[in-house]
């Protein structure tokens, strides 16, 4: 009946395209569709929609742990004829969003890749300060609000961290102190992350524990390498969302999310909504429905 329901909505969207092919159809839409009426009347019936779809997932199995790769500023910010640094920025201020959405779900782990080992030796310095002016304030931010104070948000940041300059370092310190003593959330930021260095250094580690004789070949197994990853007491991914219609990893979490749902969203960052949330874990619903766990 979905994938019944998912082939008509195609063919709906193919037959209203053809139409609007004609300007006798084309220019009344168009007038109808920049209308203030008719944007009231799709800003409500969104919310009717968003909060009906909130009412059925809290029914189900919500996901333990919600990882996103938040993809898609850049794009964003050339599809606005906008400078680089615009995106990054809005999509610093979708981050905070998502974060309340999460907590209002009740979801104990949040874990969201900002920058990759990649990024850091292909993006411009340009663009890089603007990141991490940006990885500053916000974690200021953070170690400000409130919320994260009431809600009681342990934040962590992981990552090969001496890649990044001190400023950052001192920031991420300080979120990182504030928030040590909270339990009932765990915000996870990986920063100059890159999921095979993080495997790298985890099997360095068992190499120097077994070469100084602290560690017997035998004991080596997928538990010891699991207890060397930079957050070993974070439990793996339930649900791995993507933005931005990529569909690929990039590197994120490999070791960790051999058994996660994958749900690819095609908005960019910035413009992820609370239904795009809502519907990547009511993805992961119906995929457990069907399959069991």
């Amino acid at each position: 009946m979905r994938r019944r329901r998912s082939v008509f909505g195609k063919r709906l969207d193919s037959f209203a395209k053809w139409l609007l092919r004609f300007r006798l159809i084309s220019i009344p839409a168009r007038k109808i569709a920049n209308s203030s009426v008719a944007w009231s009347i799709i800003s409500r019936s969104d919310r009717v929609r968003t909060n009906r779809l909130r009412d059925r997932l809290v029914l189900g199995e919500l996901p333990k742990h919600i990882s996103i790769i938040m993809d898609g500023n850049r794009r964003f910010a050339w599809s606005k004829s906008s400078v680089v640094g615009v995106g990054h920025s809005e999509g610093k201020e979708k981050l905070k969003e998502v974060m309340n959405w999460v907590l209002d779900l009740g979801v104990p782990y949040f874990t969201v890749y900002a920058l990759s080992t990649e990024n850091i030796s292909e993006r411009g310095d340009d663009e890089l300060e603007v990141l991490y002016d940006l990885y500053v304030s916000g974690l200021r931010e953070i170690s400000e609000d409130s919320r994260i104070h009431e809600r009681g948000v342990r934040v962590q940041v992981v990552g090969r961290l001496e890649m990044l300059p001190q400023r950052v370092r001192d920031a991420i310190s300080r979120a990182e102190e504030v928030t040590s003593e909270y339990s009932n959330f765990t915000f996870t930021v990986c920063l100059a992350y890159g999921g095979r260095e993080e495997i790298v250094d985890a099997v360095k580690s068992v190499a120097i524990d077994h070469a100084s004789g602290n560690l017997d070949v035998d004991s080596i197994d997928s538990s010891e390498i699991t207890s060397r990853m930079y957050a070993s007491e974070l439990p793996d991914p339930d649900l791995v969302i993507r933005t931005s219609g990529e569909e690929r990893i990039s590197n994120f979490l490999l070791w960790q999310i051999a058994y996660s749902e994958l749900h690819f969203s095609d908005v960019f960052w910035p413009s992820f909504s609370k239904a795009d949330l809502y519907e990547a874990i009511e993805s992961y619903q119906y995929r457990r429905r069907r399959y069991g766990g």
